[in-house]
């Protein structure tokens, strides 16, 4: 089976007669399903299932749900999912190579795969695909909402198969592709049928391409492509070539000028010397290449000094509609050297797993005006000239900021609120939705306290079966968070467990670990703040930067990461998207968790004792 393909166009198609679905960037899959069997399989009718057995697993812990509706056919894409509206290329390009079933499975249980199905083919056995697009996408909401799968692209479940969404209107979901940074996206025409091995005009691709100023500095005699590069200092860095987009005219014209001014020939190459600039447009940044490079136009208004790497870098995101960007070369960190928007981009790319955590939090931030060349101060209140898509909620007299949104995240980082600050339990919690131990020693000399002390806790969760999750605080200790189910318990319930555990581990070692409040009798144990755990007060959020001179991270760890080679300074602005994208976040299953923390009997427990 071969698929149908959409048609590349660079105008979108509005109207009546027209929806709008995510344009996402895997693997096309054809999934069949029997009573008896299950199948992956690609364009090229290759087997998908042993790089992608998560899938598979997730179909078969479904089957019983999924009975009366087979056998199906079900037509999406195979993606590793950054945020609902963009998927990671990358990813799953190196996924779909992989051939060690250890490898692989280490893999998926970083950063799992999910089947986003987009269209429906057969359904209780019967051929759906000569019926229309509205049609067939009703069958399967129907069929998704029956099953209890997400209705869209989610990166906050465990669920593998998705199901992409519809829009009636272009420019609600043009602008979420924006925001989003996502591929683009897909019209259909709502009459249409699915016709098999055909790139048909009923369905229209429409990318949100990004710009690349460069200058051409060889010609391929062999296939016609133009090489091009950008200034990086004094030095020429290739970033790519390009063959699209020209007119037949423009690329003779483009051939002959080089030619005509090589510096060198041989075989294959026309060398031409920095001179002819031009306007790319392209897709994404991948494995140091431009993915999809398209001629937009001549730059004569440009020379080759004009066309350099920064710009480069910074062309790279689009940032989106009413988010203002004010001096966005300012320097926030001197050693590493981090701008205003070299942090916006990384508020950006982490945005997916940090706004969960700060999502429905009255927010505290710590804004350093001029980075971290001078004072920082707290802000809880919103200021007045906040946009209108900044959410707010009144307790008591101050008027907090809810970080609800990609917008928001991005609007305080423009304000450069660099560290955010949430409390135990969100807006609609009646008790605390966590709890969190915060392992503070004296200074970072003392960091290994905080490794003692957080595997002896990681010793009882095991033994209590409660599940822990553990990140740095970006200063100089460690925290655990242990999720609870909402509104189930109160600050007195989770002080029994705080300080249970604080008293363990000052029998545990006395010389090491105390309960002392006062700074001058600790002497340089680590003090276990169990009384910081109530109502109104903050922690910083997973994956917020901290205000320190090596721009460090509060970066959720793994439990086999914490050990003595461990330190605060290994995670930083710099390298952490690189991180969670290499290796997944230790903090995805925490929303999972949450729902079944068996916290109950540890509490009745802990009351009985209490009694006697």
């Amino acid at each position: 089976m071969k698929p149908m393909l959409p048609t590349l166009q660079f105008d979108p198609p509005k109207g009546n007669g027209w929806y709008y679905e995510t344009k996402f960037d895997g693997f096309r899959c054809f999934c069949f399903i029997t009573k008896s069997e299950i199948s992956l399989m690609s364009r090229n009718e290759n087997t998908l299932l042993p790089q992608f057995p998560e899938i598979q697993q997730f179909i078969l812990s479904i089957k019983d749900k999924l009975a009366p509706y087979l056998p199906l056919i079900l037509d999406g894409e195979i993606v590793i999912l950054e945020n609902q509206f963009k998927s990671d290329f990358g990813a799953v390009q190196v996924r779909g190579r992989m051939r060690s079933e250890q490898k692989i499975k280490e893999e998926y249980v970083k950063r799992p795969s999910k089947f986003l199905v987009f269209d429906l083919l057969s359904f209780k056995g019967e051929d759906t695909s000569s019926k229309s697009y509205l049609d067939r996408k009703n069958i399967l909401f129907d069929l998704f909402t029956k099953l209890q799968l997400p209705l869209k692209p989610n990166t906050e479940t465990d669920e593998n198969i998705q199901l992409v969404n519809y829009y009636q209107d272009f420019d609600e979901l043009w602008s979420q592709i924006i925001l989003y940074d996502g591929e683009g996206i897909v019209a259909k025409n709502v009459s249409s049928i699915w016709e098999e091995g055909k790139r048909s005009t009923s369905w229209i691709k429409y990318k949100n391409w990004k710009m690349v100023s460069c200058f051409v500095t060889a010609y391929d005699k062999e296939n016609g492509y133009f090489h091009v590069a950008v200034y990086q200092g004094e030095d020429i860095y290739p970033i790519g070539l390009v063959l699209f987009g020209f007119k037949p005219e423009e690329k003779q014209t483009l051939a002959q000028i080089v030619k005509q001014n090589k510096t060198a020939e041989d075989n294959k190459f026309v060398y031409a010397p920095p001179g002819i600039c031009l306007e790319i447009k392209y897709l994404e940044w991948y494995e140091g290449q431009l993915r999809e490079p398209h001629f937009y136009q001549f730059r004569f208004d440009l020379s080759p000094e004009d066309c350099t790497y920064d710009k480069f870098y910074f062309q790279q995101k689009n940032i989106p509609v009413g988010v203002e960007v004010t001096h966005p070369d300012k320097p926030l960190w001197k050693n590493p050297l981090i701008s205003k928007m070299e942090y916006l981009f990384y508020l950006r790319e982490i945005s997916p797993y940090l706004l969960p955590f700060v999502r429905n939090r009255t927010l505290t931030v710590i804004r350093y005006p001029h980075g971290l060349f001078g004072e920082p101060f707290y802000q809880k209140n919103c200021p007045d000239y906040a946009p209108n898509f900044v959410n707010t909620i009144k307790v008591e007299d101050i008027n907090y900021i809810l970080c609800n949104n990609l917008k928001t995240l991005l609007w305080l980082g423009n304000q450069l609120a660099i560290e955010l600050h949430v409390p135990f339990q969100t807006i609609q919690s009646n008790g605390p939705s966590e709890i969190v131990f915060d392992l503070d020693p004296p200074s970072k000399d003392e960091f290994p306290l905080a490794i003692k002390a957080s595997i002896y806790i990681k010793e009882i969760l095991d033994q209590l079966k409660l599940t822990g999750f553990i990140k740095t605080s970006g200063s100089k200790g460690l925290q655990i968070h242990i999720p609870l189910p909402e509104n189930e318990f109160s600050y007195d319930d989770t002080r029994l467990f705080t300080s249970f555990i604080a008293d363990f581990l000052v029998s545990k070692e006395p010389e090491s670990f105390t309960i002392e409040r006062l700074k001058k009798n600790r002497g340089n144990r680590l003090y276990i703040d169990y009384v910081q755990h109530a109502e109104g007060k903050t922690i910083i959020a997973p994956y917020s930067a901290r205000g320190r001179e090596w721009a460090s991270v509060a970066a959720p760890l793994y439990w086999d990461e914490v050990d003595e080679k461990l330190k605060i300074e290994q995670f930083t602005i710099q390298n952490m998207v690189e991180r969670v994208k290499r290796l997944g976040s230790p903090f995805q299953d925490y929303f999972k968790i949450k729902e079944n923390q068996p916290f109950e009997p540890v509490l009745q427990f802990l009351k009985q004792n209490k009694k006697r």
